[in-house]
């Protein structure tokens, strides 16, 4: 399943776009591998270089690094530059996840 297909998805889709210059977003990259490996199955999940996709970044309007983004079919539902706690990106798809009937 390509990118596209994921964020048409009604499964959140966690798009984290970086850049491997950028400091902050080595610092980031646990976080967010953290966050990814506690939700599992319920998400995909992205890791995005702007310097080797530079047309994603610009589609999505990429300005700073790193950017990350919660899609869910096909919406943007959460964006934020930085760096924030796995804790909080779990939270934030938690919110997108459909309760199970």
């Amino acid at each position: 399943m390509d990118i596209a297909e994921k964020i048409k998805s009604d499964k959140p889709t966690l798009v984290n776009f970086h850049a491997v210059w950028c400091g902050p977003c080595h610092m980031m990259k646990p976080n967010i591998e953290e966050a990814a490996t506690t939700l599992g199955d319920k998400i995909f999940y992205e890791w995005i270089d702007i310097d080797e996709h530079q047309e994603l970044a610009q589609l999505f309007q990429i300005r700073s690094v790193p950017t990350t983004i919660i899609f869910k079919d096909g919406e943007v539902k959460w964006r934020q530059s930085g760096i924030f706690p796995a804790n909080e990106i779990v939270r934030l798809v938690e919110e997108n996840i459909e309760p199970k009937s």
